[in-house]
Formats: C-alpha cells, structure tokens, sequence
C-alpha cells in the first residue's frame, strides 16, 4: 500500500497535463475550458514537469495570464514558475507588455476591465521582481485611464496605477519618472477630494515614504510636497509615514498595513528613532508570519528584511545576520538565481557579516554574497545601474578587511586595495550622477574613499574625502546625526594613527563619543573605537591622567556590553489602534 497516496484530483491533473503535451493536443487548448483555479493547478503541473516552453506560450496571452493572477491564494507557486520561464530564457514579461501596449487605443466603453488587467499584472510584476516592466505596463494603464471620462472609478483607479507605479520607480531608481508620479498622484488626490469619493491613501503615502527614504533625504518636511521630490519643497521619510501611520484601519487589507508599518519603521530607524522602529516592525513582523505562515510568500521575506535592518541599525549585529539569513532562504527558494530579490537579499546579508565579522576578520561570507549580488545585477540590469552602486560599496569595504589582513603579502594587499578604490570610485560615480554632490549617499562614498587612502597611505587625498563628507552630513543632517559622528570617528582615526595630529584627534574624539551616548547610550558598540582612539592618543600626548580615565572608561564600556543580552522576539499581536496610539 503507497505511504501517500495520490487523491483523485491530482491523478486527473496529472493524467490531463500527460494526454495534453504527448499526443499533440496542446494545440487545441480545450484545457482553456476549465475554470480558473483548476486551469492554475494544470499549469503548475506543467512547471513541476519541466514543460517551461509550452507554458512560456500559455503565460505569453494576456487573457490566459490575467486568469491565473485571479487565482490569488496560489501567488507563491504563481511567482515559482513564472521566474522558472524567465531563467529558462523565455521573454514572458516584455510579450505581456507588447500585447497589452495595444490597448492604448481603447475606446472609452471597453476600457474599465482593461484597466483593471493593467492593474493586476503591474502589482504582480512589482511582485516578482520585474519592476521596469511594471512601470512599462502601468505606464499604459495611465494612458488608457486618462482616454476615459475622470469619473470617481476612473480617477481611483488612476490613484492605484500611481501607488503601485512609484513603488517600482522607486526600487528600480527611476527618479525622475517618480517625481512626475508623485505630482501627478497629488493632482489625482485633489480631484478626488472635490468628489468626495477619497480612498485610504495609506499605502499611497508609505510609497512617497519609500521614495525619500531612498533618495536618502532625511529632514522633516516644513509643508506637504506640491509637486517635486527634493529637498526644494522639503520632505523626508516621515512626510508619508506619519501620514500613512494616522490613516490605518482594521478594515484594510493585512498587506497594505504590514508595508505601512514595515516603512515607518525604517523611516524611524534613520532618525534613530528605535524604541518607535521596534515597536512598529516587530507588530509588522507579527502580522507577516501570520498572514504567510503557510507559503512564505516573498512579502514575508520584505518584512524580515526590514526587521533586520532595524536589529542592524540597533546594534543586535549577530541577531540580524539570522534574520537576514532567514530573508535570504525564503527569496531563494521562490525565485532561485536571476531576480533583483535576490540580488538585494544577498546584498543585505554581505553587510551584515561584514559588519558581524569586523572584529574577527572572517569575511568570506561577506565576500561571496556581496559577489553573488554583483553577478545578479549585471546579469539583469542595464549597464551601470545605480543599483549597482550600494552593492559595489559593500565589496570595496568587504575587500578593504581582506587586504589590511593581508597587509605581510604585499602583492594581495595592493591588488585587493586597487580592487577597492575602482568599486569605490564606480560608486562614487553612479550616486553623484543620480543624486549629486548634496546627498547623504554621495557623501557616504566620499567617506568610504577616505578610509580606503587611509588604508592605502594617501593621508592627504584622506582627509579630504573625510572633511567633504563631513561637511555634506552636516548640512543636511545637522552636527548631531549618527552619520556624521561616524565620519568624524573615521577622521579622528586618520589624524590620531596617520598624521600625529594628536590635538585634532581629541577633539573629534569627544564630539563623537557625545554623539554616540546621546544616541545609543554607554554601552553601544561604536563607543570601543572611540574610547581605543583616545587612549592611545592621550598615552601619545603623555596625558597619564586621562589615559587612565579612558582606560576605566573601556572596562566600564565592556562590562555593560557583557550585560548585554540578545533580543528576544515577542510573536504577540497588539491591536493596532494600541501601536498608533503608542508611537504618537
């Protein structure tokens, strides 16, 4: 007797697929005929049997495809055998895209259920990954819209294609289609309110947050955008989240409150603002495991990514290795190689070891998921991406430990430090064409150039990437942010080790310890540099008071460090009314 035997469902879909594509049926397409849910499974058949070409012409027809995005409980499996069709080689997305390209010309009577097919695989696209070929598709939907009478229908579902179009131009670096985006989004907005027939924008805004979260502008807006995204009009992260946080209702989908959440979070942890960040992705994290606790849909995984950016950030360095780790596995397993996912989950774990290992210079981990995301993204991205740029960051400081432990072997010591300096520089390049010379990324890249000639003995060419960074940080963060006590850490160094500028060194010192205790507290990691650096430079200045001092300091310091426990995730939902209330 079989262990587990096949149910009659499945030896039908199993006998239907074999009779299809062996006896030279699959031309007739009578398996057309069966509703949507079974038509689904039919097709995952033919995934798991490996007939990619055959379902590579089935996904290829708008209509066939619009069906089986209906079949919304089966995502997951949905996501497995269209990316199955992608590493195979077939071009499903840009067919898709060609094929509904022809509907621009629709008239205004067909065109609702047109729109609503451009909706469904723009957010599908969004979800697998293929984000230019979900602002192409969404791109058309707009046009079709816009040919239809701006009625309340129309105009919401105009404000849809925009949430899920700035989402994608977002992700993929397309600013400025993304700025025209958000203003057209804002029109959109006000006509509806002189219908009064407004959605919940919660989602819509936690997307403009993502947006200034990745154009990396921090500052607290001082009035709402009227039209650009820039610092012109003020903005920042905490524009769209707070109000995206004040607009969520039990009544919208798990989704849509698990991104606002997941966002807000970031956008707090930027500010360093960590017992709001906690609070508000661990309730997001709650909600994920719950909603896609039985197919580890890759939202899952987005969450997860989030929640380690947090521990990251929160100085739980080994905690958020595990979870990104975790993050990674589900990506992985859904999507395999070729997808920016991947690509990005790879990335987020590279860092995270490499800053996990610092201390014990183990970085051939780090080394190969920064070299795995790299390969990825060359592989699916147009030439010099400037999602490239954050990646090749990661490397170079990766290749930087390496080369410093290699510093006796003079040959490997020279060629990973030239290595360095090129991913650095094509970092360097990309973020200023996209961002310019006034951004806190561009400025992050003038500081990792800094401690790489440091590293190279180029003291000079070091202190002035150090002090342009510097002085970049602190025009837009202000004097007090976590990024500037950190490059003013980086030139206390060089002056302290390199150049004998011992006085210099004190004082960057002192304003970078008080930075880090008003911001993290007496037991935060970072503190160890900074207490090392003042010893060592007060033993120089023959200072024996202070040495001492500092030396009780440093004890003190790793005394509340081995106090330190790991966090403990809580899997315990609040109602949500409760976090709102608790953040503000």
């Amino acid at each position: 007797m079989l262990k587990n035997p096949q149910n009659l469902y499945d030896i039908c879909i199993n006998k239907a697929v074999a009779d299809c594509v062996t006896v030279c049926k699959f031309c007739k397409k009578e398996f057309r005929n069966l509703p949507n849910n079974v038509l689904f499974d039919f097709y995952y058949k033919m995934y798991l049997d490996n007939r990619l070409c055959l379902l590579a012409v089935e996904f290829s027809e708008l209509e066939v495809f619009n069906r089986i995005l209906c079949v919304k409980h089966q995502r997951t499996k949905l996501l497995k055998s269209f990316q199955s069709l992608i590493n195979h080689g077939t071009n499903v997305p840009e067919e898709l895209v060609q094929i509904y390209s022809k509907y621009n010309t629709v008239s205004v009577l067909s065109g609702n259920n047109i729109i609503d097919v451009g909706l469904r695989i723009g957010g599908f696209f969004n979800e697998a990954g293929c984000f230019n070929y979900s602002i192409k598709i969404l791109n058309v939907t707009e046009n079709i819209c816009r040919k239809q009478r701006q009625d309340d229908f129309i105009l919401r579902r105009l404000l849809d294609c925009y949430h899920k179009r700035i989402y994608a131009e977002a992700v993929y670096c397309e600013f400025k289609a993304a700025e025209k985006t958000f203003k057209s989004a804002h029109e959109t907005i006000e006509k509806l309110e002189k219908l009064k027939s407004l959605p919940n924008l919660a989602g819509l805004y936690s997307n403009f947050s993502l947006l200034y979260f990745i154009l990396s502008e921090y500052d607290e807006p001082t009035q709402p955008p009227t039209g650009a995204v820039s610092k012109r009009v003020g903005g920042g992260p905490s524009y769209g989240q707070k109000k995206a946080l004040k607009l969520l209702t039990d009544d919208l989908p798990s989704r849509i409150i698990i991104d606002v959440l997941r966002q807000a979070s970031k956008a707090c942890v930027v500010k360093r603002r960590f017992n709001q960040a906690g609070l508000l992705i661990r309730q997001a994290v709650n909600l994920a495991s719950n909603l896609y606790i039985l197919d580890n849909h890759p939202h899952f995984s987005d969450t997860l990514l989030d929640y380690g950016f947090y521990l990251l950030n929160f100085d739980s360095i080994q905690e958020s290795v595990k979870v990104y780790e975790k993050a990674l596995n589900i990506r992985k397993e859904v999507f395999e190689k070729n997808n920016i996912h991947v690509a990005l989950g790879h990335e987020d774990l590279a860092y995270a070891l490499y800053v996990n290992e610092y201390s014990s210079g183990r970085f051939y981990n780090a080394r190969e998921n920064a070299e795995r995301s790299i390969r990825i993204m060359e592989r699916i991205l147009p030439k010099d991406h400037l999602m490239l740029a954050s990646v090749k960051r990661v490397k170079a400081l990766i290749l930087e430990e390496i080369a410093l432990d290699e510093r006796y072997n003079h040959e490997l010591h020279e060629t990973f430090l030239s290595e360095a300096e090129q991913l650095h520089k094509a970092a360097l390049s990309l973020s200023y064409k996209a961002f310019g010379e006034k951004n806190v990324q561009t400025a992050k890249h003038y500081g990792n150039l800094g401690r790489l000639y440091q590293s190279m003995k180029q003291y000079e060419e070091a202190e002035k990437m150090h002090l342009r960074a510097i002085a970049i940080k602190e025009e837009l963060l202000g004097k007090d942010d976590y990024e500037v006590g950190l490059s003013i850490g980086h030139l206390a160094s060089l002056y302290n080790y390199h150049m004998k500028r011992h006085k210099d060194a004190e004082k960057l010192y002192l304003r970078s310890i008080q930075i880090n205790l008003n911001l993290f507290g007496e037991a935060y990691s970072g503190l160890e540099y900074d207490y090392r650096g003042l010893i060592n430079v007060y033993t120089k200045l023959l200072d024996a008071s202070l040495m001492i001092h500092y030396t009780y300091k440093m004890r003190q310091w790793k005394s509340l460090r081995d106090k330190i426990k790991p966090i403990v995730h809580k899997e315990e939902l609040q109602p949500l009314e409760v976090i709102i209330d608790t953040f503000f």
